[in-house]
């Protein structure tokens, strides 16, 4: 997949992904009721951040990673009629390693 966008210095474009149908009891949660998911996986990265000495230090995520990110965090765009989320390498909370998913409590 080829997106037409560059996030700038320590922003990522992460696109979110789909949450259970079901819960784990295996009671089928309406779309209604669902919150949107706090995973995702990173698209684009920018080129990183200066520091005081004007050195630039590369993100710790790369693309490809598939991340939990803050509930609220980040800007929501749509590009080329998909949806996307922006946000800053801050909101990234950790990377998640393995097939599992990670829910909100």
């Amino acid at each position: 997949m080829s997106i037409k966008f560059r996030p700038l210095r320590d922003r990522v474009l992460v696109k979110r992904l789909d949450q259970e149908e079901k819960s784990p009891g295996g009671i089928i949660i309406p779309d209604t009721a669902k919150e949107k998911p706090m995973q995702g996986e990173i698209l684009a990265v920018g080129s990183g951040v200066r520091d005081d000495k004007g050195v630039m230090h590369p993100l710790d995520v790369q693309v490809g990673d598939r991340v939990l990110f803050a509930k609220w965090g980040g800007t929501e765009v749509k590009i080329d009629g998909t949806e996307y989320i922006i946000l800053k390498e801050s909101d990234v909370l950790g990377i998640l390693e393995g097939k599992g998913s990670v829910s909100a409590a």
